[in-house]
């Protein structure tokens, strides 16, 4: 994580998405790729889910968020979002470490899309079997 003044930068990544996060105290505002997080991400549970980190440590609306993402879906790039918000919290206060890892947003989920493999129709699907 670095610092520059009041701001705080950092990376979180899942899937295959990778969003670089800058974290500096203001009103709330949260915009990512130079929209606002509503009009991008569009569905609701995944804005709720993109929000959490904030709500269980009541530091909601007291931060703005300016984040750049790529790669993967919208539910991918909105866990890679969640996991560097929860990382710039934990690095704004220290007490906050306990709270957030009780909820799982310090753990990097390392889950990836398995390759597909020779001989197979997908990862692990075989090609259906002809006996005759």
């Amino acid at each position: 994580m670095i610092k520059k003044n009041d701001i705080k930068l950092t990376t979180g990544k899942r899937k295959t998405s990778v969003a670089r996060v800058r974290l500096s105290s203001g009103s709330g505002k949260i915009v990512v790729n130079g929209r606002d997080h509503v009009e991008y991400f569009k569905r609701k549970s995944v804005i709720s889910d993109l929000l959490k980190p904030f709500e269980v440590t009541d530091k909601l609306g007291k931060y703005d968020v300016f984040v750049n993402v790529y790669g993967g879906g919208l539910s991918g790039q909105a866990g890679a979002v969640r996991y560097a918000i929860a990382k710039l919290l934990r690095e704004e206060d220290e007490k906050l470490k306990d709270t957030l890892r009780k909820f799982g947003y310090l753990t990097r989920d390392s889950r990836i899309v398995e390759r597909k493999l020779y001989g197979h129709k997908k990862a692990r699907r075989s090609f259906q079997f002809s006996k005759r």
